[in-house]
């Protein structure tokens, strides 16, 4: 039954029905609230989010119903207060969706009996506490956890990583979780995405990332791969259910559907990590989104980034990295996002297929970083400011030349005149032929006159 984006309003009717063992309902998208009537509890799918529904307690722990409720979604509601503490009654369910409420306190103990469960999403609610240890109860199908954006607080519990390995999606981010990233996690082999951004967490990233099988291959799988499904004990009919995440995509807060198929994600950002970025980091060679921005980290980006040549976004901003950006970044072609702003690097930025395509932004805040497209010159690359044109430095050493040559010339004709005069003057046989050549001249030009 189907019933979705009807725009129905008011409370449903407190009847005593008797559904089809194994129902298939949808509820959704309408303007319901009051009670959820308990008779279904009788429906093997259940789903009721966006609506106005405040009140799960006579829901849940009804036990005079049959239970056999496997799919339950009242997300998006006003759901408030406690969780109720009655879920051991409730151990067929597979997928539990109560995102985007008010709930508040700790995560009940008797979750943990949901030993069947594959999907629990209490994203965006104001529960507070440390994890229950309950839910390690879980460890043989849980797939996908995400607490992100409630109040948890304390450390990482080392058993998510050391019971719930059938993890393929964890999300823990923006709570108040603290202290280092454990190692235990790095035994999560299936996992596709780590997002613990926007904690407190200090220490280094642990080198034993690239035990993260399902990141090291560089392939999508496929869609019927990954599928999920859900069939009723009454085996009435079967059907699918999706791993729909928010992440933080080049700064946007976004849904991802099938996030399981199509992303390979590590997202550490706004803690307070420290260290380098582990050269290990290299091996991930499937990851498609990586985003370590503001952070207390240092040292070089690692070497061989670019054999992540599946990456579309990376974000390395906002830490005190230094040394030169790898020319291996160059080799990344599918890169639709990257940002380096804000560290110590310094040096010329690659030239490569594409790098230069990104804004000046994606590398301001390192002083000494240089070429395009910050437009910042790199030492040696500008001209000597007072450099003569080679045309002019030709012509100046001609001028120069002929100046010398008609210099000479002078000095040599004066010499040779002052020298003569002065022979003719001042020695007595000179000055008498001297005498004697200029009558002779003088007799000669008086003759030739005359006639």
């Amino acid at each position: 039954m189907i019933i979705s984006n009807s725009n129905l309003t008011g409370r449903i009717p407190k009847l005593e029905l008797k559904l089809k063992q194994g129902s298939y309902i949808d509820l959704s998208s309408n303007k319901l609230e009051g009670p959820i009537p308990s008779c279904l509890l009788q429906a093997g799918a259940l789903i009721l989010s966006d609506n106005k529904f405040s009140n799960l307690v006579s829901f849940l722990c009804n036990k005079n119903s049959p239970n056999i409720l496997g799919i339950f979604n009242i997300s998006n509601n006003q759901l408030k207060g406690e969780l109720p503490d009655c879920w051991s009654s409730l151990t067929s369910l597979i997928y539990v969706d109560m995102s985007n409420n008010k709930l508040s306190g700790n995560i009940p103990f008797s979750m943990g009996t949901l030993v069947n469960m594959e999907v629990l999403i209490l994203r965006n609610n104001s529960l507070s506490g440390q994890l229950t240890s309950s839910l390690k109860n879980c460890s043989n199908k849980l797939a996908f956890l995400d607490l992100g954006e409630n109040m948890f607080h304390g450390q990482i519990p080392s058993w998510i990583g050391d019971s719930l390995q059938q993890l393929v999606i964890l999300s823990l981010r923006f709570n108040n979780f603290y202290g280092n990233i454990p190692l235990s996690v790095c035994y999560l082999r299936k996992l596709r995405v780590l997002d613990l951004s926007q904690n407190s967490l200090s220490g280094g990233i642990p080198t034993c990332i690239k035990n993260f099988t399902s990141m090291v291959q560089n392939f999508v799988n496929s869609t019927a791969s990954m599928e999920h499904r859900y069939s009723p004990r009454s085996g009435t009919y079967s059907t699918a259910y999706v791993f729909n995440l928010f992440l933080m995509w080049k700064g946007v807060y976004r849904p991802f559907k099938k996030a399981d198929v199509f992303l390979k994600s590590i997202d550490l950002s706004c803690n307070h990590l420290t260290g380098k970025i582990p050269t290990e980091i290299e091996y991930l060679f499937g990851l498609t989104s990586l985003n370590l921005s503001r952070n207390n980290l240092s040292g070089e980006i690692v070497s061989n980034i670019g054999n992540l040549n599946s990456l579309n976004f990376l974000d390395l901003s906002r830490n005190h990295l230094s040394g030169r950006i790898p020319s291996s970044l160059t080799q990344i072609d599918g890169l639709g996002m990257l940002d380096l702003s804000n560290n110590e690097l310094y040096g010329k930025i690659p030239i490569g297929t594409h790098l230069q395509t990104f804004g000046a932004s994606s590398f301001e805040g390192n002083p000494y970083l240089c070429g395009e497209p910050l437009g910042r010159k790199c030492p040696g690359e500008d001209p000597p400011k007072h450099q003569v044109p080679t045309t002019d430095d030709a012509g100046d050493e001609n001028s120069v030349f002929l100046e010398a040559l008609y210099m000479s010339m002078g000095i040599g004709f004066f010499t040779g005149f002052v020298g003569l005069v002065g022979s003719v003057l001042f020695i007595p046989s000179w000055k008498e032929r001297y005498s004697r050549l200029l009558n002779t001249l003088i007799m000669k030009a008086i003759t030739w006159w005359k006639e």
